[in-house]
């Protein structure tokens, strides 16, 4: 009922004039009232039903024709294209399509299972696959009842850029014929591939590179994971486009994810699971001691919620060694200071005095000053975090110690249950917000990229973690330009500007008491601020509001569901 009654008062709110509109929106006790009453009601989760999402990828098709009839014709004189396809259920479909397109047989090969008689060459391996073939052919890997086009096909024979590895987006055709459920992936998202597999059909690579690779995957996204962990200077290159229609198979996702278990056990130093439940990998990196992590928690005030935050950390969280610097920025009431006069007693406790005006870069940056000469991770909690999972803090510091990562956030609930942070996605309202806001905590998100380990481009500071050599290394957070808001993001850009990748560990599961009833803060002189720190992250990291790599191209920015593109998007 509720909803249904701010469905009501939204299509009345639409028929006011834009004037007055304009005008009640000035009065922000107004504004903050009508937004608390949206984000109650669920409204502003509002994915689009299954005919909104077909009307908008119909329309998006028409915008990628358009694209493809733009592009010169493509030069077939001198092509070397390897068709490799893994398996052979429903093999016929492959074949069929290929045929369409041109592909002659001589330029097919089937790996792992028999052809069913079908006149392609057949290998057990990728290895034997491409051994007698020249190091220059380039080899486009499909999965066995996957289908392609002929404008498809000739897509990817443009795009032999040089590049290691190339893979597009892909949909699926319903018995109906039509072109459904659209997978827009993001740029290359290595943690995103060891969670769940993400490229796994559609990859362009040249034979040479599993010549000189000892490979040993069976599947396709078994060998995108195998070459990126054996290959250091990798390069992937994502073409947004819908060129591949996927043949779902059930039993072909668990075997793949399998395949990267058994890569990621033969590579690297971690331990993987199968989370059947999600079905999706889970991995713990492993660390060869328990490094001191100094965790800093700011607060004016607020003993009830500092309370609970600093009471959950030490009941639940499992890794120990940690110390927690309470940085106390002018608090005044007594029951609050009495508090934290009881705290200064506990051996893993320090409370700290930070007198002045409120400016969460320098209060957390003069914690980082204060922590132990011996820590080696910096953990930036906000005082109004709770811990869920126990096992937090661990999943959070193997990721932290990787000399490829940077960054790491967590997944962070409301007190209801609804996600308030699961990865920041920059572009969203012309500057950054949180992917999948406001969907329910179980939900999987848009290609599992709600339950999955995955990197971002930011994470929020409410939750963080880095080593403490990387927080020196850029100066800690910008406590000039950006006193209160966007200063995680543009701290977490500048790490990952010095070559490592940032990541939001869905395992970390904590409660973000941050209220979702408080609504939107839109008194005069806190506007003219937020507008102010608004500016500097557009001016200072425009490339990736632009165009974030961890979020496709193809999706929308005017909300934080992974909804597809409104037409009038794809023409600004």
């Amino acid at each position: 009922m509720k909803k249904l009654a701010m469905l009501t008062v939204k299509g009345a709110v639409g028929l006011v004039p834009k004037a007055v509109r304009n005008k009640l929106k000035s009065n922000h006790k107004l504004t903050e009232f009508y937004s608390r009453s949206l984000q109650r009601s669920g409204l502003f989760y509002g994915f689009p039903s299954e005919k909104k999402r077909m009307a908008l990828y119909s329309a998006y098709l028409k915008q990628q024709a358009q694209y493809f009839q733009s592009l010169a014709p493509v030069d077939k004189s001198d092509f070397k294209i390897q068709v490799v396809i893994f398996g052979a259920k429903s093999l016929s479909l492959t074949l069929d399509s290929l045929n369409q397109a041109g592909v002659k047989h001589e330029r097919i090969c089937v790996v792992g299972e028999s052809s069913m008689g079908e006149s392609v060459r057949c290998a057990s391996t990728i290895s034997e696959a491409v051994n007698d073939l020249p190091e220059s052919t380039q080899l486009l890997l499909l999965n066995s009842g996957d289908t392609i086009s002929k404008v498809s096909f000739n897509m990817f024979l443009k795009c032999d850029s040089g590049v290691d590895i190339v893979y597009c987006d892909t949909d699926k055709v319903d018995t109906k014929e039509r072109r459904v459920s659209p997978h827009f992936l993001p740029d290359w998202n290595p943690d995103l591939q060891l969670s769940t597999g993400y490229v796994y059909t559609g990859v362009m690579c040249k034979a040479a590179l599993i010549k000189k690779t000892l490979v040993n995957a069976s599947s396709i996204a078994g060998l995108v994971t195998e070459l990126w962990l054996k290959q250091s200077k990798l390069s992937v290159e994502h073409v947004p486009y819908t060129l591949v229609h996927r043949f779902f198979n059930k039993k072909r996702v668990i075997e793949s994810l399998a395949d990267i278990r058994t890569v990621i056990e033969s590579c690297i130093p971690a331990i993987p699971s199968y989370n059947e439940e999600l079905a999706v990998n889970t991995i713990q990196w492993s660390v060869e001691s328990e490094p001191l992590v100094s965790l800093i928690i700011p607060t004016k005030n607020g003993k009830a919620l500092v309370k609970a935050c600093i009471e959950s950390i030490l009941e639940k969280t499992i890794y120990q060694n940690y110390e927690i610097l309470l940085i106390d920025n002018g608090s005044d009431e007594k029951e609050s200071l009495d508090y934290f006069s009881e705290l200064e007693k506990h051996t893993k406790i320090r409370v700290l005095r930070y007198p002045g005006e409120f400016n969460y870069s320098a209060i957390n940056n003069f914690g980082v000053q204060h922590a132990c000469n011996d820590s080696s991770v910096i953990g930036l909690i906000n005082n109004d975090i709770e811990v869920i999972n126990p096992h937090w803090l661990t999943s959070m510091v193997g990721h932290a110690m990787r000399s490829d990562v940077g960054c790491v956030g967590a997944k962070l609930l409301y007190s209801d249950g609804r996600i308030q942070h699961a990865g920041v996605v920059l572009g969203y309202g012309g500057g950054a917000g949180h992917a999948h806001k406001y969907f329910p905590r179980y939900h999987p998100g848009y290609m599992k990229r709600l339950i999955a380990t995955q990197n971002y481009s930011a994470v929020t500071a409410a939750c963080l973690l880095v080593r403490k050599s990387l927080f020196v290394e850029v100066g800690g957070l910008n406590e000039k330009d950006l006193t209160v808001a966007f200063n995680d993001v543009d701290f977490c850009l500048r790490v990952k500007e010095l070559g490592v990748r940032n990541i939001y560990c869905a395992e970390a599961e904590l409660y973000h008491h941050e209220s979702v009833s408080r609504g939107l803060d839109h008194a005069p002189a806190k506007a003219a601020r937020f507008n102010r720190e608004l500016e500097y992250l557009k001016a200072q990291w425009g490339k990736y509001i632009e165009h974030d790599p961890a979020y496709s191209p193809n999706l929308t920015l005017l909300r934080e569901n992974f909804s597809i593109k409104a037409k009038e998007e794809f023409s600004n």
